[in-house]
């Protein structure tokens, strides 16, 4: 795919949704960090549903803390992995308090080193919570750069190398959320919406309209 391309993309995906959000719930930083690392591999639907639970009785590293590994439990039981998710929560507070003060670190190194916290999830941050302009790749994305040819590669951090260096710079900002909405809306896995989709002209897919195998 050839710049003009990518360009018309973003820009067309800017003039239906100028600003973007993410679709979880949350109302700091720190609710942010926490709902991110719940979300792995379970849907921004169920985390809402169960930090709108959790964040009304502990929303700070110490409160939940707290809480205890098992109280949490209580309230993440319904999101896939929540045992291994609540041992890392416990121990990414202790460690914000610890060496942040019981703040959220705004660096990708800081933000990597704390328990439950890879790649991803710190992208995720420094996008959403700090405005920069980082692209975490999920299975929407990847599935998205790859079928559109936007950026190809074969595991996702060669798309997310790929991605910041075929954005153009005035999109990269919210390039995670238009793809990530993108995949989980229009560009589905199993059969595309490319009668929905608005940049179906550009798309270098060569099977639109039909069911993915």
């Amino acid at each position: 795919m050839n710049a003009r391309k990518r360009c018309e993309i973003f820009f067309r995906l800017q003039s239906a949704n100028p600003e973007p959000k993410t679709e979880l719930s949350y109302q700091s930083h720190f609710e942010l960090l926490i709902a991110v690392i719940l979300s792995a591999q379970a849907t921004d639907v169920s985390v809402n549903k169960a930090t709108a639970r959790l964040f009304e009785v502990a929303n700070t590293p110490r409160t939940i803390l707290q809480l205890g590994e098992q109280g949490l439990k209580g309230y993440i039981k319904t999101i896939g992995l929540f045992n291994s998710k609540a041992k890392n929560i416990i121990l990414t507070c202790q460690s914000l308090l610890d060496r942040h003060q019981g703040q959220v670190p705004d660096t990708r190194a800081s933000l990597e080193a704390l328990p439950g916290v890879g790649r991803k999830t710190a992208n995720v941050v420094l996008n959403t919570a700090f405005g920069q302009a980082t692209i975490a790749v999920d299975t929407h994305i990847f599935r998205v750069s790859n079928r559109t040819r936007i950026a190809v590669g074969k595991t996702v951090l060669e798309v997310e190398k790929k991605l910041l260096r075929f954005v153009p710079k005035q999109y990269r900002q919210h390039a995670h959320h238009w793809l990530i909405l993108h995949g989980r809306y229009i560009c589905t896995a199993r059969r595309p919406k490319c009668h929905e989709c608005l940049i179906c002209d550009l798309c270098e897919y060569g099977q639109k309209g039909v069911a993915a195998p």
